[in-house]
């Protein structure tokens, strides 16, 4: 398998890369890491005109804490933030769900900013960002805007971000230290994209649970909150009672498609049981 004809732009800067995507009119093609884009290209799903190659922007790639935010160039690798001591430390549960992303090879080539965008909604980075409520920093011909995760993810594959508009970080709120989280997902094998992914995080203060955050990964056409799901732990405390009632109420709140992977009552069911696994795995974090 080949990919199209294309153009080729590969600028060094961010100002030469934003020149060379206005030259097409919204067709062309930013290429991160590759990982997703690539393989639209071989079988002729994606047909650009251009491609414009970040990979030598070196501005792009950087992970550093800024005003209670850990802010990664949206051309940070994957593997980079697999073992960055401040993402260990500030933002443990993006270190726990890069661990879930693909292959080493992927996550070597792999890009934040390239995951993002990409806006797959099985994909570990969308619901991180849903869960922490983070934002991502856009930058096009008509300047610089900063998108919250709520307002970035449409439907599958799509985002709010301009045809001439490139990612240029993704701003993520440092997690409060004591906080519990887990990430647990299901897929038929080691490194596929997730049928169903639970992304969860708690603060507790005794039984009492003074923060839930509950975001989906697959079980829809973007990363879902689970708030009400999240208001019965902060409401109701940490015991086993309240992570039943919000596992039950997670099975409510999804309302996933099928597909040749599984059926939608089968990806509702699952999204009530990884709940519960996640939630249970967090709060033994929390407690230590």
């Amino acid at each position: 398998m080949k990919p199209p004809k294309f153009e080729y732009h590969a600028p060094t800067s961010l100002d030469e890369a934003l020149d060379a995507l206005g030259r097409y009119g919204g067709d062309a093609k930013v290429l991160a890491g590759g990982q997703s884009l690539m393989p639209l290209l071989n079988f002729r799903l994606a047909r650009p005109a251009a491609l414009v190659d970040l990979n030598r922007v070196a501005s792009l790639a950087y992970i550093r804490e800024q005003d209670g935010q850990v802010r990664l160039g949206a051309m940070t690798r994957q593997r980079t933030i697999e073992f960055s001591p401040l993402v260990a430390q500030r933002l443990p549960l993006l270190k726990e769900a890069t661990r879930w992303v693909g292959h080493l090879p992927i996550r070597t080539r792999g890009t934040i900013g390239g995951s993002i965008a990409h806006a797959d909604p099985s994909a570990e980075y969308p619901a991180v960002l849903a869960a922490l409520e983070g934002e991502v920093v856009a930058r096009g011909a008509r300047g610089e805007r900063v998108i919250r995760a709520a307002d970035l993810f449409q439907t599958y594959l799509t985002t709010s971000l301009a045809p001439d508009e490139i990612l240029t970080e993704v701003r993520l709120p440092a997690m409060p230290a004591g906080a519990g989280y887990a990430l647990e997902e299901f897929s038929r094998r080691h490194g596929d994209f997730a049928i169903v992914g639970i992304a969860a995080v708690v603060v507790r203060a005794g039984q009492r649970c003074t923060m839930a955050r509950l975001a989906t990964a697959g079980a829809g056409p973007v990363p879902v909150r689970l708030r009400a799901a999240e208001e019965i732990l902060e409401t109701e405390g940490l015991g086993e009672a309240a992570i039943d009632a919000a596992a039950r109420r997670a099975t409510e709140l999804v309302d996933p498609d099928a597909d040749i992977h599984a059926s939608a009552d089968y990806r509702r069911h699952l999204a009530g049981v990884l709940t519960k696994r996640a939630l249970t795995r967090a709060i033994g974090v929390a407690r230590g």
